[in-house]
């Protein structure tokens, strides 16, 4: 499960990222160094950002070596946040314009109250390796045990790759070799979900989405999950794809659509009882989102921007300006999409219409 030889196959971007060590680690469960706060560098807008989010009407973003970036003016200037450590963050969440959190190398789990002007760290890789060795213990899972111990033993070397928070208080991240964990108490205490999951040899998980109700993992070797509610154990779902997933989305009720390596993208009308494949350049799919219209979409690792009027059943490109490799990417409140990527964030003119409510 553990194989050290395994590579993360999040994305050609963000894979060197991933893969680096650590380059400061703490604890929250005893043993670690002290958390290095992240410098401020006079190019961090340029800095290799892989995650963007909306905190209220401010933009925030994060990337390699801890940089959290912040705009109040949609984009047009940046400034750098206060973190408490260096290694890179991949991905965030906001519940409220002032509380969020962000993930990433170490098993790190960052929070803010004053929407991402400072940060503090309430979990980590140590801590993870702890609380699932406790969780398996508990379930006297012989194969489950061993695993966790290899974990304990190996150190923090796994980032989390994904986090969605439904509320102040229930949140999920998700990572490298099936990590998976939850808090209902805004992350003082985090529960380990490893064996909610059939996740045979602990493949990689790389996005956490929320959708009525439904908790929706997407994964590496065409892992599709889903657990009917907060509570409930997940289920594979199913598709013709065997390559990663890094992202799915739910346009609509009953629908999904799953996309990643190499331009697959495969979309269900039928709550994944079937799949249909979708027509896009065969350039991996990093990013997505359902906009407030209805439209859904997608950017790629070419700089690409693609966008559906049908609920992801047919895609058009969208002209992009500043193109580069992306990342990740959001709508802002005037329809902009921010895009996030190899040299830091670009926003976008408004979008057309997605035309996809009735």
């Amino acid at each position: 499960m553990w194989n050290q030889n395994k590579g993360l196959r999040r994305s050609m971007l963000a894979a060197a990222l991933v893969a680096l060590p650590v380059l400061a680690t703490g604890s929250t469960a005893g043993g670690g160094q002290p958390d290095v706060p992240t410098q401020q560098m006079l190019r961090a807008q340029k800095s290799v950002q892989l995650a963007v989010a909306m905190a209220g009407s401010r933009l925030v973003s994060v990337g390699e070596r801890g940089i959290v970036l912040l705009s109040d003016d949609g984009g047009q200037h940046w400034r750098q946040a206060r973190v408490p450590a260096v290694g890179s963050l991949t991905a965030l969440s906001f519940a409220t314009p002032k509380k969020g959190w962000a993930v990433g190398h170490g098993g790190i789990v960052l929070t803010t109250d004053d929407g991402g002007e400072s940060w503090s760290k309430v979990f980590d890789g140590t801590a993870a390796a702890a609380t699932e060795l406790a969780s398996a213990t508990a379930a006297a899972d012989p194969r489950r045990l061993q695993d966790a111990q290899r974990l304990v033993q190996e150190g923090p070397d796994k980032p989390f790759l994904s986090v969605h928070f439904l509320d102040e208080k229930r949140g999920m991240v998700a990572g490298a070799y099936g990590l998976l964990f939850a808090t209902d108490d805004g992350g003082r205490n985090w529960t380990s979900l490893m064996g909610r999951i059939d996740n045979a040899g602990g493949r990689h998980l790389y996005a956490v989405q929320v959708a009525g109700g439904q908790i929706l993992l997407a994964g590496e070797q065409g892992s599709l999950f889903r657990a009917a509610n907060w509570n409930a154990d997940f289920k594979p779902l199913a598709t013709p794809y065997k390559g990663t997933y890094f992202g799915v989305l739910a346009p609509r009720e009953g629908e999904l659509l799953a996309y990643g390596l190499r331009g697959n993208a495969y979309r269900s009308v039928d709550q994944g009882a079937s799949w249909e494949q979708i027509s896009l350049p065969q350039v991996s799919l990093s990013a997505g989102t359902v906009t407030a219209d209805g439209g859904v979409v997608l950017a790629n690792e070419a700089g690409q921007l693609f966008l559906s009027k049908d609920h992801g059943k047919s895609f058009s490109e969208v002209p992009v300006v500043n193109a580069f490799p992306f990342t990740g990417l959001v709508e802002a409140a005037d329809r902009r999409i921010i895009l996030s990527g190899i040299r830091g964030v670009s926003p976008q003119p408004a979008m057309p219409s997605g035309e996809g409510r009735p």
